[in-house]
């Protein structure tokens, strides 16, 4: 009978422990990551047609590509923009820009929209 009531207390302690483990440590989950409304090819189409190449990148005809890193606030906006590779001739500024200037759909945690990073990699040609 001890040992009954000894194995009955060892679990509803048990529980306890794994019920209060679980709620501190609750897991986050996203539902969605942020995204360009019209979907990703009308993004590089859109960067690459209207992008304003400076003068020294034309005339070097420079092409490559862009990786930035930007934050997508839950209002849509950009932020945050950092160069992580670029081509250089002021090409990766002018890409940054533009990116800043346009809006996201947001990243949604919980069915919330949230703030979050994402990176992209643009082709780009100078012409």
């Amino acid at each position: 009978m001890k040992q009954l009531f000894s194995l009955i207390g060892f679990l509803i302690i048990t529980c306890s422990v794994a019920a209060q483990s679980n709620n501190q440590n609750k897991k986050v989950v996203t539902n969605s990551e942020p995204t360009y409304p019209k979907g990703d090819q009308a993004l590089y189409a859109e960067v690459y047609s209207n992008l304003e190449y400076p003068e020294e990148a034309v005339k070097k005809h420079t092409v490559g590509e862009v990786m930035l890193s930007f934050d997508v606030k839950p209002d849509s906006s950009v932020s945050n923009v950092i160069i992580i590779s670029g081509v250089g001739d002021g090409v990766d500024e002018a890409v940054g820009k533009y990116i800043e200037r346009l809006k996201f759909a947001p990243a949604l945690q919980n069915g919330r929209p949230v703030k979050m990073n994402t990176i992209y990699t643009f082709p780009v040609k100078a012409h």
